[in-house]
């Protein structure tokens, strides 16, 4: 009988009939366990290598991306009809100068003089074939309500809001100007901030691109509008005005919204739509197209707690366009922080030319004056589009018919291809499928248990929730390391079940030392826990799929090269051969265009996110303060369960478990101990902690009640601060505040003090003035002195009010708004209103009660009709002295459902 020593590879599976038989061939198995040995064993340096590399190239990706901006150009290197950024920043300078200037307050008047005089600059120097229009546009009265998004339901009341209006078209096309192209920002900010991101920025890009376009509108087809408009902050009162009110504004015909969330970097689309037209043509003229689905996927969802005017022009105006935003440094949105000096240079260049090259083409084209217009042709073919950029220089745009059918047929591939596959293997394959499934389970279970775990010890060890908020980078320690550590953990017990379980085959098939069968075990295990991904991805690919969601395209980046990478370099495999370890060439082909496409996506969304936790608590206190921390451990563990499967398969096998697992703990630990020691400050100057100081007068019971109040968008209590501000503040949940659009249910308070610092004639008055019987019900007539205030939130108890009429002025016609409940609203209506200086500040409200009677019982214990707050931007003694000891790592907050440093609270009590 011959005897040799065959190669694993060679080595096969004995035949039923063979088995009975004398074999022909004498194994050497010692030989052949060497061998294997060898093979088995992966070194520890190899998969750290691999691990370094990956993370590097994952933060050159996100570097490049959002990171590489173009160098700012001046006004000679931009030429007339270029852009330039350092133009562009003197207007930034000019309007942060002004201070905070929301609605109805003096330096806005000063805000739009400026604007409006720059506007004429424009006219003046334009091309002589080309018409500049000016428009300085007054608004009446209006209601703006919405159906969807962050104001849905509530009926948003406005009035003397002032935009500047300007129209660039050629002289001697006849019907440019029946169709436009409108560019669109807001010159007003809140109370709290000079504004120059929000929206500074997107103001001066306009001024500059009227000023390029003006040069070379001679050449367009259709004419663009640049709509200067206030009261955005307020309810998006601008947009609705100028859509409604003004005359140019039925020969819109596409709308580009500019925005901010926080200060520079690029400016990308995160709305895009209805119609795909926009966003292909942007994506073939942009110079360095930027934008993600994702964003826009997140914004609908109502994750992200905002809106933007873009919403009125898509469902108040039926238009199609898109919508910019500034997202660096997000933590400063709102806050004394946003500020000129955090704009980084090339951000204004950036969105700049990228906006310059969309209207020259748009501007150009025929399409918008063709006779069926885009939303016309939008209604009649509804098609979406999924769009995202690579690496910031090509930007990838495809229908979403197109999508749902490649979608779809990956799905059905994938899935007959696995069928085929457990067909094939039998039984020992249909009972790995379900182990690799559960190496998914267990990966994602761990994974986000051991982040969360973190998320709840850090209120306890650190002196605020959110301690990491202005060094982003320690979520790695603290939130990253936990999660690599779980899925390593989640994946490692799947492992052992699929290495006992093949083991256990194997014994039965295979006549070979127990050493070996064990390590041919761990080699085939390794197979399908790498095979988990596909698994897990296709499932993804389905999920997104069926519910039409954008972002599925990272479900197909990440499925198909990884299978694609394992069936060209592992196709060699076949049921009757045994397994070889997992080729390295076979993970960098799987990662190459995953890390590529979505890499910086993620590292973005994951810093954007943590600095929203600065404004997370929309009803301060109302949330546990482990929350956040919880939320961002969630996205961080699902973000590595999700990218880090691949990879993680390959450490089964290699010496850099132990060590990868040591030096994961000592991190954590070594993080956790920085926390707790606090050598880095939790907030700093530049990333200050969302904190309002607001001097109630709360009028509603039969004695006036005045005191300050200290509350906080940002999770954590104030105990430190009111020791600091030493005002006699009382801080704990039994302070609950009932600020009529908002509650704050943690709160610090001082006592009732006699000290007022306001004027009598500002109380607001609520009081019936006729209550009579009507054929459809009760009607109540309500007299409404908002004490001069311009700016005020009223709740409608509409468990008694079925409708209701509001008058606005002496003159104003009747604006009717119908009792339905605002979201977040338990049976409340709100009314919600703000105007300019010359608004009313006297109303009358007819309140239609419901037809069934109400038992005096009842009536005795019923809310209140109606829950009024009146606001003003004025520092009373008491609230000049808390914010000069206010802490410097603290800022003022604001927006529109939250009040001024002066606040009034009124009721009106149910009367029969």
């Amino acid at each position: 009988m011959r005897k040799r020593n065959p190669k694993a590879s060679d080595l096969s599976e004995p035949s039923s009939s063979s088995s009975r038989q004398e074999p022909d061939v004498v194994y050497d198995n010692d030989a052949l366990d060497k061998e294997v040995q060898a093979d088995v064993q992966r070194s520890g340096k190899v998969w750290f290598s691999v691990l370094i590399l990956v993370t590097y190239f994952s933060w050159a990706v996100y570097s490049y991306q959002y990171g590489n901006l173009p160098k700012p150009l001046t006004a000679k290197q931009a030429g007339k009809r270029g852009f330039s950024e350092i133009e562009a920043m003197k207007h930034v300078k000019a309007l942060t100068q002004f201070g905070p200037h929301p609605v109805s307050s003096d330096a806005l008047v000063h805000a739009l003089e400026y604007v409006l005089g720059e506007v004429e600059k424009v006219k003046e120097t334009a091309h002589w074939e080309v018409d500049v229009n000016v428009d300085f546009f007054e608004s009446k009265s209006g209601v703006n309500r919405l159906v969807g998004g962050h104001f849905k339901g509530k009926s948003l009341v406005y009035s003397d809001i002032s935009h500047i209006v300007l129209r660039i078209l050629p002289k001697y096309e006849s019907d440019a100007g029946d169709n436009a192209i409108l560019v669109s920002s807001h010159i007003d900010t809140v109370f709290t901030t000079g504004g120059a991101g929000d929206c500074s920025s997107c103001v001066a890009v306009m001024l500059e691109l009227a000023r390029s376009v003006s040069q070379s509108a001679h050449g367009f087809k259709n004419s663009i509008i640049f709509l200067f408009n206030t009261g955005e902050e307020e309810g998006l009162n601008g947009a609705h005005s100028f859509i409604t009110q003004h005359p140019w504004s039925s020969t819109i015909r596409l709308a580009i919204d500019l925005e901010a969330m926080g200060a520079g970097g690029k400016s990308s689309v995160f709305q895009a739509g209805p119609s795909p037209w926009a966003i292909e043509n942007f994506a073939l003229a942009a110079k360095y197209p930027s934008g993600q689905i994702i964003g826009q996927d997140l914004f609908t969802s109502g994750v992200i707690k905002s809106a933007t005017d873009f919403q009125v022009y898509k469902e108040v105006a039926g238009l199609s366009g898109l919508d910019f935003a500034f997202a660096d440094n997000t933590a400063v949105y709102h806050t004394k922080n946003d500020k000129i000096e955090l704009i980084k240079p090339g951000s204004l260049q950036h969105l700049g030319e990228n906006m310059l090259a969309f209207l020259l083409r748009v501007a150009s084209s025929s399409d918008l004056s063709e006779d069926k217009t885009l939303q016309e042709e939008e209604k009649a073919n509804p098609d979406s589009a999924v769009y995202f950029d690579v690496l910031g220089k090509y930007m990838i745009v495809y229908r979403q018919s197109f999508a749902t059918m490649l979608y779809v047929s990956v799905i059905m591939q994938s899935i007959l291809i696995w069928v085929l596959s457990v067909f094939m293997g039998g039984y020992p394959a249909v009972v790995s499928l379900i182990l690799s499934c559960l190496s998914i389970i267990l990966s994602w279970i761990f994974s986000v248990a051991f982040s969360v775990a973190v998320a709840f010890i850090l209120p306890w060890i650190s002196s605020s929730p959110v301690p990491y908020a202005s060094n982003p980078w320690m979520v790695v320690g603290l939130f990253v390391s936990p999660a690599v550590l779980g899925s390593i953990s989640g994946q490692h017990v799947a492992f052992i079940f699929l290495r006992k379980k093949s083991s256990n085959r194997n014994s039965n098939k295979l006549q070979v030392s127990p050493r070996l069968r064990d390590n041919l075990a761990r080699l085939e295990a390794e197979r399908w826990l790498f095979k988990a991904g596909f698994i897990q991805w296709l499932v993804l690919l389905a999920i997104g799929t069926y519910y039409k969601l954008g972002s599925t395209y990272l479900a197909l980046v990440w499925l198909v090269p990884p299978a694609f990478a394992y069936g060209l370099l592992e196709a060699t495999l076949s049921p009757i051969r045994l397994p070889k370890p997992l080729k390295l060439a076979t993970l960098f082909i799987s990662l190459a265009v995953p890390i590529l496409v979505s890499a910086g996506s993620f590292i973005q969304l994951t810093g954007t996110m943590i600095g929203m936790l600065i404004r997370f608590e929309s009803t301060p206190g109302g949330t546990p303060e482990w929350l956040g921390n919880a939320l961002i451990a969630v996205v961080i563990a699902t973000f590595i369960s999700l990218t880090m499967v691949y990879l993680l398969a390959y450490i089964h096998l290699s010496g850099a478990k132990t060590l990868l697992v040591t030096a994961l703990c000592i991190i954590t630990a070594l993080s956790l101990s920085l926390v707790a020691s606090g050598v880095f400050p939790a907030f700093t100057e530049d990333t200050a902690r969302a904190v309002n100081v607001v001097h109630v007068v709360d009028t509603s019971g039969q004695d006036q009640v005045a005191f300050v109040s200290l509350f906080s968008n940002t999770p954590g209590n104030l105990n430190m601060e009111a020791e600091q501000i030493k005002e006699g503040f009382k801080c704990g949940r039994e302070n609950k505040i009932d600020f009529v659009s908002f509650e704050a249910k943690y709160s610090c308070v001082t006592k009732k003090d006699a000290e007022v610092g306001w004027d009598k004639h500002n109380i607001p008055v609520l009081r019936v003035i006729n209550d009579k019987e009507r054929d459809e019900g009760r009607v109540t007539a309500v007299s409404m002195d908002t004490g001069g205030s311009s700016r005020w939130t009223l709740r409608i108890d509409i468990e008694e009010i079925e409708d209701f009429t509001m008058q606005v002025g002496e003159d104003e016609e009747l604006m009717i708004a119908r009792g339905e409940k605002s979201s977040n609203e338990q049976g409340w209506h709100q009314i919600q209103f703000a105007g300019g200086k010359k608004a009313p500040t006297s109303f009358v409200l007819k309140l239609y009660k419901k037809k069934e009677e109400v038992s005096d019982d009842k009536k005795k214990k019923q809310r209140p009709l109606l829950k009024l707050r009146t606001d003003f931007n004025r520092l009373t003694p008491q609230v000049q002295r808390v914010l000069e000891r206010l802490p410097p790592f603290c800022s003022l907050f604001g927006k529109s459902t939250s009040p001024f440093t002066l606040a009034f609270l009124a009721s009106l009590p149910y009367t029969k």
